[in-house]
């Protein structure tokens, strides 16, 4: 794994680290905030046919490092040519599922201390966990059935979920051992699911057989080849299903019938009392209310006229659009047109959109930890757009593996990516800054600097004032003040 090293770090205070915080609490998944001079933000890309995660500074967007994430294929190839029941289902996840490649990380975090990187690899049925400073694989943990998918971590890091596609449940795994501690069931092709920002709900949505070619006919004989397509409120706690909802029958009740009931990536309102989310073959999105229990509105999106004259049996694994997300302040959402070959930028209040080009075969949406810009998977092109939620604009495309898919926010640690300011070797100094403050015994007024840092800038300086009462005795602090901006009398 070419990740650069350097002589360890002293850099006790980073200023792009305690800038890049989440601002508010969404049902989302969590990312811890970056301890300076420990960690730093990262953006996680998981490039699926190409075995890899690209790590990538959230500021700059160079790439940090890329991370092998099958460094075991062998052995796993191995494993599976010897058993004709994987062998087949190994093949199938190929042709039907990825198109003619292994697929080979859907999915990947980081743990809260920015140590391992978790990884599904839907054609080998796993989870494993990478130590990011020796690339080695830590534990591995097989799912049931034949292919592994989206995941989602807990707040605190302990808990992995991971969807097992034919298997048909959730796993929740320890991240410390991989080991399985609970889980749900599903329906068919478990696909997403979101903690909600209390951690005490999860959101979990299934998609039905989207590889099998069935997609016209009768609705009963769809709902037969199709198999269990639902939406679900699970309890985080106990595992136990709170709420299983057929989204065909609640959109067919709000008076759109005839539309599928696979939810696919969906994304919650600030507040959670609604769902977003894009359904199969929809060029759109629907939002449902959480609390009246109904569709409220419907959303449609342009549909191209390449995709237009393409038959919906064409559309890759049903995705019509494939890719949603929510800014944090809950004002727009951004959208994949996964067939059409654009980003959406879509007011909440009105659904009105602006139309972006962001690249081809968009397959995914991750909002930015400030929350200023969507993240999306351009699949076909091997770059990530960053897209900006106020403008509409490509701000930056980044290059990356071969067909990214799953984008993800977590930490990593900077003794194994010290590249940039984060990496900086610097030396803390004091000085005295002219017009001191009026402080009885003293006439200093005192501020601290990074010797040779060339980047790195102090986000802030903590001053502490002490005074001796009596010969003799250990001074204490009399005073407590950060650094000020313009009015000095703050520090008296």
């Amino acid at each position: 794994m070419p990740v650069r090293r350097s002589s360890p770090l002293r850099s006790a205070l980073a200023a792009l680290a305690l800038a890049l915080v989440a601002d508010e609490a969404r049902a989302s998944n969590p990312v811890p905030d970056p301890i300076p001079g420990q960690t730093r933000p990262a953006i996680l890309i998981g490039n699926n046919w190409a075995g890899t995660t690209d790590i990538v500074d959230p500021v700059t967007y160079e790439r940090l490092g890329r991370v092998n994430i099958i460094p075991d294929f062998a052995e796993r190839k191995a494993e599976i040519m010897f058993d004709p029941v994987r062998q087949g289902f190994f093949i199938g996840v190929r042709e039907l599922i990825g198109e003619g490649n292994d697929q080979l990380v859907d999915d990947a975090f980081a743990s809260n201390d920015g140590r391992f990187l978790y990884a599904s690899r839907p054609s080998l049925a796993d989870v494993v966990s990478i130590e990011l400073a020796t690339g080695k694989i830590v534990w591995r943990a097989r799912v049931d059935g034949y292919r592994s998918d989206h995941m989602a971590v807990s707040e605190d890091g302990t808990r992995l979920l991971v969807s097992a596609s034919t298997g048909n449940v959730v796993h929740e795994l320890d991240t410390a051992t991989g080991k399985r501690v609970g889980g749900f069931p599903s329906g068919d092709s478990p696909h997403e699911s979101l903690y909600s920002k209390d951690g005490t709900k999860v959101y979990h949505a299934s998609i039905g057989r989207v590889y099998l070619p069935v997609d016209r006919g009768p609705a009963d004989a769809r709902a037969l080849t199709r198999g269990g397509e639902f939406f679900q409120i699970i309890d985080a706690k106990t595992n136990a299903i709170l709420e299983r909802v057929n989204m065909s029958e609640k959109l067919a009740e709000a008076g759109f019938p005839d539309m599928s009931a696979a939810v696919r990536p969906m994304t919650l309102s600030p507040d959670e009392k609604f769902v977003y989310f894009q359904v199969s073959f929809f060029h759109g999105f629907v939002e449902y209310d959480l609390e009246q229990k109904k569709v409220t509105r419907v959303a449609n999106l342009p549909i191209s006229a390449e995709a237009a004259a393409t038959p919906i049996e064409n559309y890759v694994l049903d995705s019509a659009h494939h890719g949603l997300v929510m800014s944090k302040d809950g004002s727009k959402l951004c959208a994949a047109g996964t067939s059409s070959d654009y980003a959406a930028i879509v007011d909440r209040k009105t659904f009105a959109f602006k139309i972006v080009d962001a690249g081809r075969k968009p397959y995914w949406s991750t909002d930015s930890v400030d929350g200023k810009y969507c993240y999306m998977s351009m699949s076909a092109d091997d770059v990530v757009s960053v897209i900006d939620f106020e403008t509409g604009e490509v701000v930056k495309k980044i290059p990356v593996g071969r067909h990214p898919q799953r984008v993800r926010n977590g930490v990593v640690r900077v003794k194994d990516f010290p590249q940039g300011a984060h990496g900086e070797s610097f030396r803390l100094r004091m000085f005295t800054e002219k017009g001191p403050i009026s402080v009885k015994g003293g006439d200093e007024n005192v501020g601290c600097r990074a010797k040779d840092a060339k980047d790195l800038r102090l986000a802030s300086c903590t001053v502490e004032v002490k005074a001796v009462t009596r010969r003799g005795a250990q001074p204490r602090v009399i005073g407590r003040g950060a650094r000020t901006v313009g009015d000095r009398r703050s520090f008296k």
